[in-house]
């Protein structure tokens, strides 16, 4: 019997390659001799890091950049086992969990910090880049990343502008002189999972704006903003980009890492799914187990457990979802690939009593489901 383990990870609690590893000593009790492939996975999202790292035995950089505020900070990105791929959650360095509620304020923060992350994987030999834009604290259009790598926003007096959303309207000109001409050498590729354009009543600052902290006055600014810089970057370059799907992604980063590193936008699961080689790997397999921290209605747009059970299912393999905690109308989810999903809560329990004892936990609901599953096949 062979089965394939693809969970993301349990967010606050275990790694994707942990939970995998968890998930396998569950089976491994019941019957040492089943076949057991893990593939830690992600969705672009936070532990998309991790996830490929661990899947390609490579390496965690750490160093000091600046946050959305511009204050220095530790943080991190991954070079993959190829030692030439890198891969960065913009988060680690621009994103909303790294203010406290009241710092939150898109018309000052930037995508400077994302920026340095990016340069220092091109001081380090990588020649292609794996973007996450996932979980920004930003609303620059990816004016700061640019800043970080050698691009100059000018206002009317030719003074460079400062940093973050706020600073837009006062863009007159772009000097692309300074820019780390490396960046040509460089492939890019942006996990990006929304379609909101870049401006605009579905754009960056109407849908995202407020729960970055900005007030409906600023919202109005802000889209106003990122509307005249569009016009200015298609101005200087002929590229009008600011109606693309994805372009209106982490503030507008999106719409950046279009125009400053030419790079492409894809769904974070379907890059994932191709560097781990996960359907070559789903091959010949009897029983194929993910999961996630939480699973609910919204797993089915685009979250790791939807995109392994539409795989699984292309190749007419049965799925079991795994879940932490089972939320709001997660039922649906049979209609869409998944057989049955579990949770491992086994008794009431606090969060951090859950916390505290996942791995267990998994490893038991691992174990009651190939016990059940070797019933029936028997």
């Amino acid at each position: 019997m062979k089965i394939l383990i693809a969970p993301d990870s349990f967010k606050g609690s275990l790694s994707a390659l942990e939970v995998a590893a968890a998930i396998q000593k569950g089976i491994k009790k019941t019957d040492t001799s089943i076949e057991t492939i893990l593939v830690p996975m992600a969705d672009g999202g936070e532990g998309t890091v991790q996830s490929l790292v661990d899947a390609t035995d490579g390496k965690i950089i750490e160093l000091s950049v600046h946050d959305p505020l511009f204050r220095e900070i530790k943080s991190f990105y991954g070079i993959m086992g190829d030692g030439k791929t890198a891969v960065i959650e913009m988060a680690a360095a621009s994103g909303l969990p790294l203010l406290k509620p009241e710092e939150r304020n898109p018309l000052k923060t930037t995508s400077f910090g994302f920026g340095e992350l990016i340069k220092d994987a091109i001081d380090r030999g990588c020649n292609e880049i794996i973007l996450g834009l996932g979980g920004s604290a930003t609303n620059d259009g990816g004016i700061g990343m640019a800043q970080a790598l050698g691009v100059r926003f000018l206002d009317e007096q030719g003074n460079e502008v400062g940093s973050g959303g706020g600073e837009l309207m006062k863009i007159k000109t772009v000097d692309y002189s300074g820019i780390d001409p490396r960046l040509n050498d460089v492939k890019f590729i942006a996990a990006c999972d929304v379609d909101n354009p870049l401006c605009g009543e579905k754009g960056a600052s109407n849908v995202y704006g407020r729960q970055k902290g900005a007030t409906d006055n600023d919202v109005n600014f802000l889209d106003s903003g990122l509307s005249h810089f569009a016009q200015i970057i298609e101005n200087k370059t002929g590229l009008n980009l600011k109606d693309y799907s994805g372009a209106g992604a982490a503030g507008g980063l999106g719409f950046g890492v279009m125009i400053f590193l030419k790079g492409k936008l894809e769904r974070g699961f379907d890059i994932v799914a191709r560097i781990t080689k996960l359907a070559e790997k789903m091959a010949g397999a009897d029983l194929v187990i993910t999961g996630e921290g939480q699973i609910d209605f919204q797993t089915a747009h685009g979250k790791t457990p939807f995109g392994v059970a539409q795989l699984a299912k292309a190749k007419n393999i049965p799925v079991v979802a795994i879940a932490g905690s089972l939320g709001e109308n997660y039922q649906i989810l049979y209609d869409k690939g998944f057989d049955a999903i579990f949770s491992i809560i086994n008794k009431p329990m606090s969060l951090e009593k859950a916390f505290e004892n996942t791995s267990e936990l998994l490893e038991n609901i691992g174990e009651s489901i190939i016990r059940l599953w070797i019933t029936v096949k028997n």
